[in-house]
């Protein structure tokens, strides 16, 4: 099953990167696989959005998702509910006064033949989004 983990220190309070994060729409910002971002509806918990990423030869896949958990300034969780590949993940925030604390993680679970064919190229796009964290913290420190 790919998954993937990784905390990040952000020179900002937890406020800031919490609604810069729970904005889904800043994420082509940061994270280079995201095509478009649109909120379709809702807010916090139960918010949905339309969201393609880059595909194989760069095409867009769709790969929207579902805000299935949201605590400010503590957690964000979330399921795609469109896409080839259906992962969970979740942002935690730990207040460090001046500073924030950042954990994401994803996993995906894939059975048969998708996890015959799709685990390397999903664990890849995994380890791409954790890396995005760098971009993130260079935004929200500028």
């Amino acid at each position: 099953m790919p998954a993937a983990t990784r905390s990040i220190t952000i020179h900002r309070p937890v406020d800031a990167v919490f609604t810069f994060v729970a904005d889904g729409t800043n994420g082509p910002k940061w994270r280079s696989g995201v095509m478009d971002v649109a909120l379709v509806s809702g807010g916090g918990t139960g918010a949905r959005y339309r969201q393609g990423v880059k595909g194989p030869g760069g095409r867009r896949i769709d790969a929207d998702y579902e805000v299935t958990t949201e605590e400010p300034n503590r957690l964000i969780a979330f399921r795609a509910t469109a896409g080839p590949v259906r992962p969970t993940g979740e942002f935690r925030f730990e207040d460090l006064g001046t500073e924030t604390r950042l954990t994401f993680s994803l996993d995906a679970e894939l059975g048969g033949w998708k996890r015959l064919l799709m685990s390397g190229p999903v664990q890849q796009t995994m380890d791409a989004e954790m890396a995005a964290l760098d971009r993130l913290k260079e935004l929200l420190e500028a």
